[in-house]
């Protein structure tokens, strides 16, 4: 049975995007060539593979079987080309990257910059998301997570400090609602709540020595993005449960004010990690490089 490179190319980007028209922009082919290099895939395994109607594509189990299997092939087939490509040329690639926006952030404002000035051939892609990704099945060749959730079979790689969550609010809520004095003072409270991708609601979790409050608060806002949390305590909605980077210049300000000090809990920071079964392609050995370089160069500044 031959089967092209190709078609499966063709079928693994299907499955990526679900759309046979963003598939096709993405290869750079029709629409119609996408579709007849499926079809000829499914007439050879004499297997349905996708089920579709005028308004989705979804796998069938076949195609669901096969994209396990194929995927990780595929990338390590671009991978071998885009090495090759490298030792000859300069430096190439595509670095797919799943990351919630405060892990992104970071590189994005210290890495990145210097980085592709000095690789321009290599394209960074980074795909924000606070769902808890499988980056293996879901094809990124990495992400970013707090270090406890990182998967055990992954590399992880540390830069950022340790992260502390803060309680905040406007001085304006704070003079028509009042101030919390403890944590469960805050089950009274209106407060601004983050809800996950995956649909799950982020549940407040305050800690003082031995003594923990694990909560789901209630409020009259729910938002999936601490950047806006932070702007919806400035703007008198409530309190917000936010990393205490966010809020650092509106507390100076005294545009916000910082609630049960002593209750925030310390996480270990942020981590870059990566499939540790899986030979890193440059772009990608490349850039974990430079986040390393970029670490190492922060803490002689902080010595």
């Amino acid at each position: 049975m031959k089967v092209g490179l190709s078609e499966l190319t063709a079928f693994t980007a299907i499955a990526e995007h679900k759309s046979f028209r963003t598939a096709a922009l993405r290869l750079g082919i029709s629409p119609s060539a996408l579709s007849h290099s499926l079809r000829h895939l499914e007439e050879r395994l004499n297997v349905r593979l996708f089920n579709r109607t005028t308004r989705s594509v979804a796998l069938t189990e076949a195609g669901e079987q096969l994209l396990r299997r194929v995927a990780p092939a595929i990338i390590d087939l671009s991978d071998a080309m885009d090495e090759v490509a490298s030792s000859v040329n300069r430096p190439s690639g595509v670095i797919k990257i799943s990351a919630a926006e405060a892990g992104a952030r970071p590189l994005i404002r210290h890495v990145l910059p210097g980085f592709l000035a000095k690789y321009p051939d290599i394209q960074v892609e980074f795909v924000v998301d606070t769902r808890f990704v499988d980056i293996v099945a879901d094809g990124y060749d990495a992400g970013i997570r707090v270090f406890d959730d990182v998967p055990r079979d992954m590399i992880a790689v540390k830069f950022g400090p340790e992260m502390k969550f803060t309680a905040v609010a406007s001085p304006e809520y704070l003079a028509e609602y009042g101030i919390p004095e403890m944590p469960e003072d805050l089950l009274r409270h209106r407060c601004i709540r983050f809800r996950f991708a995956s649909g799950n609601l982020y549940r407040w979790n305050l800690e003082r020595s031995d003594k923990s409050f694990n909560m789901d608060v209630e409020g009259p806002m729910t938002l999936g993005n601490t950047n806006l949390m932070t702007e919806a305590a400035l703007g008198g909605i409530g309190i917000a449960w936010v990393p205490e980077y966010q809020s650092t210049e509106h507390l100076a300000s005294g545009r916000l004010v910082h609630l049960l000090k002593d209750w925030s809990p310390s996480m270990p920071g942020l981590c870059f990690y990566y499939p540790a079964n899986r030979h890193p392609p440059t772009a990608l050995r490349l850039f974990i490089q430079a986040i390393k370089d970029w670490k190492e160069s922060d803490l002689h500044c902080h010595r």
